[in-house]
């Protein structure tokens, strides 16, 4: 059994299991057609937002869905650059890819925030369900990434002041 995998290494696989079909078909649909793209479930909140708010044109409608669609494969090229530095063993003892993990976590969870306060402003229940659910999944994984982040780094300092603390004593001790 491999003992090499972190928590936040097997989480963020699963998010990215998750993230990069899901996203990326989004993102094509909105490629395809921006302006029926914006207004399919998973973009209908800021589709909603920008008509009914801001009243932008139908050329600026399909700026703001190609924007949207260019944050979500962005998001996704990261998820799948961390899971090609995973790929390698010796990156992944070393939590090489968190942050490219952290940088799809941010680009995410911005977008999914975003989206989630269009949502709640045009009153979109499923579209506000689907977007806190994501926004609570990428807040997770980044929170367990911080938390084992931080660990290694208290443990090291630990083990520097035990190997420091019996020398200066012994140093002491000689005259």
């Amino acid at each position: 059994m491999s003992t090499n995998w972190r928590i936040s290494s097997f989480c963020g696989a699963l998010l990215a299991a998750y993230f990069i079909p899901a996203w990326t078909s989004i993102a094509f649909q909105i490629m395809v057609s921006p302006i029926r793209g914006l207004y399919e479930r998973p973009s209908v909140s800021i589709g909603f937002f920008i008509g009914d708010h801001l009243h932008l044109s139908g050329m600026a409608s399909a700026r703001v869905a190609w924007l949207l669609a260019l944050v979500r494969i962005t998001t996704v090229a990261f998820f799948a650059v961390y899971l090609v530095l995973l790929s390698l063993r010796s990156v992944r003892e070393r939590g090489g890819g968190d942050e490219t993990l952290g940088m799809a976590l941010v680009l995410g969870s911005v977008l999914s925030f975003v989206s989630m306060l269009a949502a709640s402003a045009v009153g979109e229940a499923e579209a506000l369900r689907l977007h806190a659910t994501e926004l609570l999944m990428l807040l997770g994984i980044g929170i367990v990434l911080l938390v084992e982040g931080a660990t290694p780094r208290v443990a090291e300092a630990r083990d520097e002041a035990r190997v420091e603390g019996p020398v200066g004593a012994l140093s002491l001790q000689q005259p």
